[in-house]
């Protein structure tokens, strides 16, 4: 067939590239019914659009001639002032100037930049396992040789990577690439990287030498607790910054819809990633740059953030105490509580295969996603799930729940277990 002849000239990177089985599950949402655990989709009763709709149409009308036309690669620079500002009163980071930010098109922008600026076929990075699915997609398809590093209640097992480092020839270490870490609230498993394991990352980084990437999108999705310093904030106050990028969003914050993500750290990596972006896709949307920008201005996130922090906080607790009611008599199940966020991460029996299982929840109209998705090569994790409690209403997170055990039930009935 005249198809197999073009695809037959697809590129490795190409042909690695898998499709995202949460895009693909959130397909399935349209069904009437469903109740979705799936994607990490904020409530969009929590999005203050009555204010980005009076900014939107005044931006609009008056300042047209920046928000209809083309922009800079790096960003807009009254968004980036704005973010410099946001970053001294929220993470305690000072000291930047304009050209260590790059503004892009969300969080994975930046997770796909970075993989192009840093990974080639030989190249090692270390991931935490089981790792962002999303960032697992940047980088997989660059073919690098990742060190997966276990999550532990407080963080990634550190002691695997120190070991690796240390039995690592020169030349070895020279192809190292870096750490990537979610530092706050992780995707998959809603935990916390510690401040003790933070300080000891960079202990690592400072003795090898290798740049971490702190990956933040849910710092401020504190339900609980203190809140723990940056690793970026910790590497500035160790002199240890230029071995540091940061990334954040306003995804979650604001609103997934204006697709705004910043990448802070050295700049002249920053430099290249703007090299990068510009055969990407030129310039993040000038409209929604400056949008974002004039509501920084007019309005504090972590204020307006304290009524969705209620919200998802209460839905959290009714889904852990429905896990309590409806999961805890299967033998061996935990789950994560976390104290910020969007996600808990269930860990089953041994013997149940959670991909096998979405066919069974599919058909009692509940979804998740299967824990073997945030593992690059599909192989760990295959008995948890991580399931997101932001979208569902509290009375959807019980039923679907109910739902879930009456699949787990029926699995476990039809495979002898």
């Amino acid at each position: 067939m005249n198809g197999d002849v073009i695809e037959s000239k697809l590129s490795k990177i190409a042909k690695r590239t898998t499709a995202n089985i949460i895009r693909e599950l959130l397909k399935a949402t349209s069904i009437p019914g469903l109740i979705s655990f799936g994607g990490g989709v904020p409530d969009p009763e929590t999005f203050p659009r009555a204010e980005l709709a009076e900014i939107a149409r005044e931006i609009v009308l008056e300042e047209y001639q920046i928000t209809l036309q083309y922009g800079t690669t790096e960003g807009d620079p009254l968004l980036k002032q704005q973010y410099l500002e946001y970053l001294k009163r929220h993470e305690n980071i000072h000291g930047l100037s304009d050209d260590q930010i790059v503004i892009t098109s969300g969080s994975q922008q930046a997770l796909d930049l970075i993989g192009r600026m840093f990974l080639d076929e030989d190249s090692i990075c270390a991931i935490v396992d089981p790792v962002y699915l999303g960032a697992a997609s940047a980088f997989r398809i660059r073919a690098p040789k990742f060190i997966n590093l276990p999550m532990e209640p407080d963080g990634p097992n550190l002691q695997i990577l120190e070991n690796s480092l240390e039995k690592m020839s020169a030349d070895e270490l020279e192809r190292f690439k870096f750490l990537y870490v979610v530092s706050n609230f992780d995707n998959p498993t809603g935990l916390t990287l510690s401040l003790e394991k933070r300080h000891h990352i960079l202990d690592i980084a400072e003795k090898y030498k290798i740049p971490v990437i702190e990956d933040d999108p849910y710092g401020l999705l504190r339900f609980e607790g203190e809140k723990i310093p940056t690793i970026y904030h910790l590497a500035q106050q160790r002199g240890l910054q230029e071995q540091v990028l940061l990334l954040n969003t306003f995804s979650k914050v604001l609103s997934p819809g204006l697709r705004m993500g910043m990448v802070i750290g050295n700049r002249h990596v920053v430099r290249k990633i703007v090299m990068g972006k510009q055969a990407a896709d030129l310039c993040t949307s000038p409209l929604l740059q400056r949008l974002t920008a004039r509501y920084l201005e007019r309005h504090d996130p972590l204020k307006v953030l304290q009524n969705s922090l209620k919200v998802y906080a209460a839905k959290r607790d009714v889904m852990l105490e429905s896990f309590e009611k409806h999961l805890i008599h299967f033998e061996g199940t935990t789950w994560t509580n976390p104290c910020g966020g969007l996600f808990t991460w269930v860990c089953l029996p041994k013997h149940i295969d959670t991909v096998e299982l979405l066919e069974y929840a599919k058909e009692r109209k509940v979804i998740f996603i299967p824990g073997s998705a945030f593992s690059v090569d599909g192989k760990s994790n295959g008995n948890c799930m991580r399931l997101s409690f932001c979208l569902p209403s509290e009375a959807e997170i019980q039923e679907g729940v109910v739902r879930l055990a009456d699949a787990i039930d029926a699995y476990q009935k039809e495979n002898g277990d």
